[in-house]
């Protein structure tokens, strides 16, 4: 049974053996015309819960609704944090689970703008408690595109923002709520190597880039599984080592 923390009493927590736990980050923005708002939320929530059926003494905290989506908010509605409050967040969160205890953290990451907060926060908590071992898959949509069968995606590596790989996880995670009909974006000219610190406006006229047109729910389980199997390796090997690492084992 999945340990999802919103719903537990404190009774529950005393009894189920808890040593470790996950959280998701995510934002609250425009997914093109077809996707929720919440998507990155949901995703990173959904994904971790079903981890937590996996395997043994994982809570799921609650996700991170808002995130850093200042470069999206020309397409409504996008509701941003600034960076300095989404890694203050991020970072009382990491020392509010040090300080109950647990030293040993999962970050699920939903949205690409929370990457450099999660660093930055993470970081600062390392460094003021060196025992705890802090764990984040910073980037799902590209890791996971490495992991399925090649040929799996038809436009742009499955890459987007609400694009094709996105949208066939949402199509695998929550059907319902996705709009298909709507389903449109833009493939962008950017560099390979070079990265430019873009607005999203620049890039698309639909909010969505990449091709989302061409997802499917078969695509997301692919997407899905990949993700679940590698966090489940990463927790299981882990845990035959007490969670250390390097040197330190």
């Amino acid at each position: 049974m999945a340990l999802i923390g919103t719903k537990m009493t404190g009774n529950q927590y005393k009894n189920s053996k808890i040593d470790k736990v996950i959280f998701g980050v995510g934002a609250f923005e425009n997914h093109g015309n077809h996707m929720p708002f919440g998507t990155d939320a949901l995703i990173s929530n959904i994904l971790s819960e079903k981890l937590a059926e996996r395997v043994e003494g994982l809570m799921v905290l609650p996700p991170i609704n808002y995130g850093l989506s200042e470069h999206y908010n020309k397409f409504p509605f996008t509701v941003s944090l600034t960076p300095e409050t989404i890694t203050n967040v991020i970072k009382d969160i990491l020392n509010e689970i040090v300080r109950n205890g647990i030293t040993k953290i999962i970050i699920m990451n939903g949205h690409d703008g929370n990457i450099a907060p999660i660093e930055l926060a993470a970081r600062a908590v390392k460094v003021q408690h060196p025992h705890v071992t802090i764990a984040s898959l910073n980037d799902w949509w590209v890791a996971a595109g490495k992991m399925v069968p090649e040929g799996t995606f038809d436009v742009w590596n499955g890459l987007g923002h609400a694009g094709e790989g996105e949208t066939s996880m949402g199509l695998a995670l929550f059907e319902e709520w996705i709009e298909m009909e709507h389903a449109k974006g833009v493939v962008p000219e950017l560099p390979e190597f070079v990265e430019i610190k873009w607005r999203f406006e620049e890039l698309t006229n639909t909010g969505a880039s990449g091709d989302p047109s061409v997802a499917t729910k078969e695509k997301g389980k692919l997407l899905e599984e990949a993700v679940l199997n590698v966090l489940e390796n990463f927790i299981r090997e882990m845990d035959k080592k007490d969670w250390k690492y390097g040197l330190n084992q």
